[in-house]
């Protein structure tokens, strides 16, 4: 068993991963990286995707100039995207891994499986059977941990939803045309239900959706050129146009200071479910949708029964080969199955989420979180590409302190 006194890990190498490391190594804070470049996106995001934020707001944190998506596209000999351009999934995956590769080259391909307490710092345990220590531990390790499913329809995979079985999760497909000509409903209303639909409806499979709420897509974003390009009454920023959006966007520390219960609601409720923009048009008229809530679910033989209450509670039995709960991602600590029981408990939290300090530092001095996990402290800007340079800054500035000190 080898150590290695380094004094920052990160683990994850996503966006905020990538984005706090390089960082990290501008301060000259030696840091080793744990996680595989982009994997998240390349391995669980289907082929064919559009992310729902625009080319502007989808570059990661450099801390320094020259490592936009822009900036790739013109090194790359590719068009640069237009502000009414979707930004597709396999673009954005090659430009994280060039920005790796630029900023980042020290990233490991390796898997942290255990992450504990160790005098006043921490022991990380590795996959490949290397044990180090570190004072600082940054977990940027994405979404996938957070998966939720509604319960009704869980019960149909007691190992869990899988590909493979009657019930998936959204985030489990990187291939949807493994599907065409299977009778699939999907469950949910938000980008990834909308689009996971049209992706399949255009692979040739039978698919509807059931919906609690009503399906909306947003607004194209804002031009940046012209005499329009400013609405007092709707103006624009990254998450979208609305004095809501602007606020939420510039004002991610104060954010920390509202009550829990309207931190809760505003992250629940602003950019909550509705499709992208590009979305519409390859949707509508084209999948039909179900109103209504999935009361319970049965297999009978190979096929799944779904019992849906509309919204005048009548209840009707939708009939399919496989399900896919879009239904998001709900955090909770208790899901990251690397933190030690003895970490776990020491995490102060409000609702399963993390409470964080103003430098995204949690009550265990030197763990700090970073993306989804931290957005019930900041802000829905958290959960978006275009939050990693307020969270790469306050976080890197804080670790470079502990340790200089």
């Amino acid at each position: 068993m080898s150590r290695d006194d380094r004094p920052a890990v990160v683990i994850g190498a996503g966006p905020y991963g990538l984005s706090i490391a390089a960082h990290l190594r501008a301060r000259g804070v030696p840091t080793r990286v744990f996680g595989d470049p982009m994997a998240t996106w390349r391995d669980n995001m289907p082929t064919g995707m559009f992310l729902k934020s625009a080319p502007s707001a989808s570059s990661l944190s450099a801390p320094v100039e020259g490592h936009t998506l822009a900036d790739y596209c013109r090194g790359h000999g590719i068009a640069v995207l237009g502000t009414h351009e979707p930004v597709p999934v396999d673009l954005f995956i090659r430009y994280g891994q060039w920005f790796q590769e630029r900023l980042v080259p020290e990233v490991e391909r390796a898997h942290v499986m255990r992450l504990a307490r160790a005098g006043v710092g921490f022991e990380i345990t590795l996959d490949t059977g290397e044990t180090l220590r570190s004072s600082s531990v940054v977990v940027a390790s994405g979404l996938t941990a957070y998966a939720h499913t509604p319960p009704a329809i869980a019960a149909l995979a007691p190992d869990g939803p899988s590909i493979k079985g009657p019930v998936s999760h959204s985030s489990q497909h990187a291939d949807l045309s493994r599907l065409r000509g299977s009778r699939v409903v999907v469950i949910g209303a938000g980008q990834s239900a909308l689009e996971t639909a049209a992706l399949l409806h255009e692979a040739d499979a039978e698919v509807e959706v059931v919906a609690r709420r009503t399906v909306v897509f947003a607004d194209p974003p804002a031009r940046t050129d012209g005499p329009e390009r400013f609405s007092f009454r709707s103006p624009p920023s990254p998450l979208g146009a609305g004095w809501k959006l602007v606020a939420a966007h510039r004002l991610p520390a104060p954010f920390r200071y509202l009550p829990t219960s309207t931190r809760l609601t505003v992250v629940k409720r602003i950019l909550g479910p509705s499709g992208g923009w590009w979305l519409r048009d390859r949707f509508a008229d084209r999948v039909p949708v179900r109103y209504g809530a999935v009361a319970s679910a049965a297999l009978n033989d190979d096929t799944v029964e779904l019992t849906v209450t509309g919204p005048d509670a009548t209840r009707t039995v939708v009939t399919a080969d496989h399900v896919i709960a879009a239904t998001g991602y709900r955090v909770d600590v208790e899901r990251i199955d690397f933190l030690d029981a003895g970490l776990r408990a020491g995490i102060r939290r409000f609702a399963g989420w993390p409470r964080l300090g103003p430098h995204f530092e949690s009550s265990v001095p030197g763990l700090y979180f970073a993306g989804l996990s931290s957005a019930g402290t900041f802000g829905p800007l958290q959960r978006f590409v275009c939050g990693t340079p307020f969270a790469a800054g306050r976080i890197s500035r804080s670790v470079a302190a502990r340790e200089a000190s």
